[in-house]
């Protein structure tokens, strides 16, 4: 037996210790001693994982948000190129006017032009301080990609406009007769 302190010979001369007690206590502090802090993470350890952790979900963010805003890039560059693509050339000197953002502007063009426009054949679409036609087919593509590049189109199903007529509307200026040549 390894050197046992008085304490624990006093307690054995008097009988309040077994023998196999005192040598369990002693196993259990020299363990104690010698092995490894097995003890679980300590605060400092606790918070730098928890510091790891939000840094990882803040990057995570970060990264979901700049993905989405080079994916809102990609396609309004597609929906450029198709603008530019397939855009139709305007010819002829009649005015065509439509409101966008609240100011009239003003369109140069030829009488067929104009009758593809109020049947839905052709769109406006803006790009950046200039309007283009384009045939229903290529804005529909373009509407997919960026829908607020659409400035007028008389093709859509009706009711989709706010301010789309009653029959009640319809019924009262039903009386006022309007001239087959009017243009603004």
């Amino acid at each position: 037996m390894a050197k046992a302190n008085p304490l624990q010979e006093q307690l054995l001369k008097a009988g309040l210790v077994k023998k196999s007690k005192v040598a369990e206590v002693a196993r259990e502090q020299h363990k104690a001693k010698h092995a490894k802090a097995a003890s679980g993470p300590s605060e400092i350890q606790l918070e730098a994982e928890r510091a790891r952790a939000e840094k990882v979900e803040r990057d995570r963010a970060l990264e979901a948000e700049r993905k989405a805003q080079a994916r809102v890039a990609e396609l309004r560059a597609q929906a450029r190129q198709i603008v530019n693509d397939r855009k139709v050339p305007r010819t002829g000197e009649s005015e065509y006017r439509f409101v966008v953002d609240g100011a009239i502007r003003t369109l140069l063009i030829d009488e067929d032009l104009r009758r593809k426009l109020s049947n839905g054949a052709l769109v406006i679409a803006r790009i950046d301080d200039r309007f283009e036609l384009l045939p229903r087919p290529a804005a529909d593509k373009v509407r997919e990609r960026a829908p607020e590049m659409i400035v007028l189109d008389h093709g859509q199903a009706a009711g989709t406009e706010p301010d789309a007529p009653t029959s009640e509307d319809d019924a009262y200026y039903a009386q006022f007769k309007v001239p087959d040549d009017l243009m603004w």
